[in-house]
């Protein structure tokens, strides 16, 4: 059953952010087109976000008036529910970017809503090595901050070297909310995870500085070229939400669910990859509720078989 968040516990929040932003926000906006999966039911409200300030200035508001919200960047690594998200929807879309080459070491800022694969090859383009790993990545680099994202023996928390995060504090006597830069050290990373993630709702990741190395260009471009084609050559294209379950402790996800015979198996509209088992795909016609039924049955299939419980690498969004 959906969580109902009546207009009125949220509408005093919503006229603020309605005088500040006009028609930039939206009521019962399909979230669809906001995912990866092309999947998700409507946002009771949704509103895209330009600016760091901006994103600011909404989170504490929400934070200050308890007003739930779901903050998205490029939609990958997440699975809306069909009766979609109650609260605010923010769509994070802050683009920044900073490349300071003459650093020593050289090193590039940027904004959380960048999209990694993106800032990987511009500073591929400059001749900066680091980032090689990351090219196709999907996602945005705030995703990859909360989540350690990583690929081909990369991790998103060898390379960061500090993080920008917006806190929120409760007093006592009310919601205050404070910027502070944190080493990497205090995010405390493991695999898939960070202090970030454990801690939905408290903390939110606004830029990240991230420490790279001087190469030769064609060097890092042709290393790009081969991880971006094995991936290619690996991964289904289409509307999916990226890898489904984290690896377990010295296994495969994806081996696991091929090993249990589910490689091409069909829910609805929704497959589980016949070319990459860990990849469920949309057909055109999935809803996200032919994702979870899949979910469930390559968790349980994997578990009765291997005794091994699957953990998520998605986040599942919504009520389920």
């Amino acid at each position: 059953m959906r969580t109902q968040i009546t207009e009125s516990a949220i509408l005093p929040a919503l006229q603020i952010l309605g005088e500040k932003y006009g028609a930039r926000l939206g009521s019962n906006v399909p979230l669809a087109r906001y995912t990866a999966a092309r999947l998700g039911g409507p946002a009771q409200a949704l509103l895209e976000l330009q600016t760091v300030d901006e994103l600011v200035e909404v989170i504490s508001l929400c934070w200050k008036e308890s007003v739930p919200y779901t903050l998205l960047g490029d939609g990958s690594n997440i699975l809306v529910s069909d009766a979609g998200v109650p609260g605010l929807v923010i769509i994070n879309r802050t683009r920044q970017i900073r490349i300071e080459e003459d650093a020593t070491p050289p090193q590039v800022w940027a904004e959380s809503g960048v999209n990694f694969g993106l800032l990987a090859r511009q500073v591929a383009q400059r001749g900066l090595s680091g980032l090689e790993w990351a090219a196709g990545i999907p996602g945005t680099l705030g995703g990859a901050m909360v989540g350690n994202a990583g690929a081909h023996g990369g991790e998103l928390s060898a390379n960061l070297r500090l993080a920008e995060i917006l806190h929120r504090l409760d007093t006592g006597q009310g919601v205050t909310t404070y910027r502070e830069e944190w080493p990497v050290e205090k995010l405390n990373y493991t695999y898939r995870n960070s202090i970030l993630k454990r801690n939905t709702g408290q903390h939110v990741a606004l830029a990240g500085l991230l420490q790279l190395q001087t190469g030769d260009r064609q060097t890092i471009q042709n290393r790009m070229d081969q991880l971006a084609a094995y991936r290619k050559r690996t991964q289904p294209p289409g509307a999916g939400t990226g890898s489904m379950f984290k690896n377990p402790p010295g296994d495969y996800a994806g081996r696991l669910i091929e090993a249990a015979g589910l490689e091409g198996v069909k829910i609805g509209g929704a497959q589980i990859s016949p070319l990459h088992a860990n990849f469920f795909i949309n057909l055109g016609n999935a809803s996200a509720a032919d994702f979870y039924a899949l979910i469930q049955q390559a968790r349980q299939t994997v578990a009765d078989k291997f005794a091994v419980q699957l953990e998520l690498e998605i986040e599942l969004i919504g009520d389920w």
